[in-house]
């Protein structure tokens, strides 16, 4: 007896000690094959660094879809993992904001959460055999202390199905979460200078990006025109229309030269205004063009038509007295929804443009590496400056043998060493040369053809900007903002926090066709199974229970 009890003790007692040294140690194993339930190892050193605790509320709760049950499992599996490798400095809770006493209140919250930055989404569902309409906040709000960062999880993906979206904003919960946590805890911030100097845009129509640029980085303007650029981590030049002087030219160089890193959103034609019946586009010269050759670019002076573009409202009539006003195509306005392979374009939205130039490689150094990043379709037509832009193209049935100038690129990034294009050229009795620089460090550029990817439209009714991306037309928000942070992100992240972006997970459905037909058969099998295996279990506990005891 005394034996049995003693056992007893021991074998609890280690049962108790292996699950507090699990729980108290990250040990785990992964062992899916896309490893779903792990975090990558620069998500693990920004929480290992944690001193200050972060608090996390996630109003992904309440009775959803599957898809959405499955988003909001993975957010609460990778706050687990967050709160376990943070030694505690992440907490976080769910909850339902449609829970409320009365309606009044619920409207309040809901209204409090979209003056937080989340946006709401209606979910449809059929209830017993009822169609049901719901709102739901897929986000977080992330805090720390008094700041607040608002995290949205569902993504407006490139996703034809919503089963895809679903799947791709699974994938990007961990990057997401980690972003905003990495923002407030930054103590040292890193810099970003905006070359504004060059642009008659009116601050309002690129205040959205700058805004949320200010959200991540200390800001400079070019404007008081500083010697040089060093001391930056990266710069920005949003849509020049004024060429660069050769002094400019000579800092920039140097700039990249010396490690710097730069995302340039820049045209190469010039349309002051558009008519119904045409205006013509301009070559836009801005003395770029030394600069982007040295590094084996060419920026061409034409402009896109792509059948795959978003729409204008054009007046095609009159019903009665009052004009008739249709959305239409307009081929000038290409949506680019082509990536290539890279973490900074995966699972991004569509990106929308005005006006887009093509983007040439050309021999170059060959110590930099090339990488498309933005795309047109494959159904475009490309003219050369001088070119006829008018608003009644877009009346005209387009001829698909017209539309067959393949795949353009609309955005690349250079990645290695930059020469620069000074080389040779500084003599002795300059005084540059002291701190000339011919060939350096390792830097990043990304040079996109179009500058108005980065102008946000104004509501002139609240005189207000309106989000970078979004079109009033179709109410769609693309994916202008989320490719130029992400851009910037990794010109700048020296974590490699943005490799959390790579994250794969399958999606592996079920054959519903056949499911359905063997439906009667697999409830059968899932009732009786059990049943059978307790009844054989029993009846051999039986028989060796009559053995030992006969």
């Amino acid at each position: 007896m005394k034996n049995k009890l003693a056992r007893t003790v021991f074998l609890f007692s280690l049962l108790l000690g292996s699950n507090w040294l699990a729980f108290q140690s990250n040990l785990q194993w992964d062992l899916t094959e896309d490893q779903r339930y792990s975090i990558s190892d620069a998500t693990k050193s920004l929480l290992e660094s944690m001193e200050e605790d972060v608090q996390v509320n996630v109003y992904l709760s309440g009775s959803f879809p599957p898809g959405f049950e499955r988003l909001e499992a993975a957010t609460h599996q990778t706050l687990e993992a967050f709160k376990k490798y943070s030694r505690g400095h992440v907490q976080f809770q769910f909850s339902d904001p449609s829970e409320a006493n009365s309606e009044s209140q619920r409207q309040q919250q809901y209204q409090s959460l979209i003056e937080q930055g989340l946006t709401p989404t209606n979910l449809f569902a059929n209830e017993e055999g009822k169609r049901t309409e719901k709102i739901i906040f897929p986000g977080a709000i992330v805090h720390m202390d008094s700041l607040a960062i608002p995290v949205q999880l569902l993504k407006g993906n490139k996703a034809s199905t919503s089963e895809e979206q679903l799947n791709q904003s699974y994938e990007g919960v961990e990057f997401e979460l980690a972003s905003a946590i990495r923002t407030l805890q930054n103590p040292v911030r890193k810099k970003v200078g905006l070359i504004v100097s060059h642009t008659l845009i009116p601050p309002a129509r690129l205040s959205d990006l700058i805004a949320s640029v200010q959200l991540q980085y200390d800001v400079f303007m070019d404007i008081n025109n500083p010697e040089s650029y060093e001391g930056l981590d990266a710069l920005l030049i949003l849509k020049p229309d004024s060429a660069f002087s050769d002094s400019e030219l000579y800092k920039l160089d140097q700039y990249i030269v010396n490690g710097g890193n730069a995302l340039f959103f820049t045209d190469g034609a010039k349309v002051d205004s558009v008519s119904l019946e045409g205006t013509y586009a301009q070559p836009l010269l801005l003395n770029l063009d030394p600069l982007f050759f040295k590094w084996g670019v060419r920026l061409n002076y034409d402009l896109v038509k792509d059948l795959n573009s978003s729409s204008i409202l054009l007046n095609t009539g009159q019903m009665g007295e009052k004009p008739q006003l249709e959305p239409l195509p307009w081929r000038f306005y290409p949506l680019l929804n082509r990536f290539g392979d890279h973490v900074i374009t995966r699972n991004l939205n569509a990106v929308s443009t005005h006006f887009l130039s093509t983007i040439d490689t050309v021999g170059g150094d060959a110590n930099i590496r090339k990488t498309p990043l933005l795309m047109t379709s494959d159904y475009t037509q490309t003219l050369t400056t001088p070119a006829l832009v008018g608003y009644n193209e877009a009346r005209k049935q387009p001829e698909p043998r017209e539309y067959q100038g393949g795949a353009k690129i609309a955005g690349i990034l250079l990645e290695g060493t930059f020469t620069s294009l000074f080389q040779n050229r500084i003599l002795p009795n300059d005084p540059r040369s002291k701190t000339f620089t011919a060939v350096g460090a390792p830097g990043r550029v990304i040079i996109c053809s179009d500058g108005d990817m980065v102008v946000n439209d104004i509501d002139y009714k609240r005189n207000a900007p309106l989000p970078l991306g979004y079109d009033r037309l179709t109410g769609n928000t693309y994916g202008n903002k989320d490719f130029a942070l992400l851009a910037l992100d990794y010109l700048t992240d020296s974590q490699g926090l943005i490799s959390a972006r790579n994250k794969q997970v399958a999606i592996r459905p079920l054959d519903r066709i056949k499911v359905q037909e063997d439906r009667r058969g697999w409830q059968i099998l899932n009732i009786l199974a059990p049943l059978l295996l307790l009844a054989i279990f029993g009846a051999i506990r039986t028989v060796l229970r009559a053995r030992k005891f006969t």
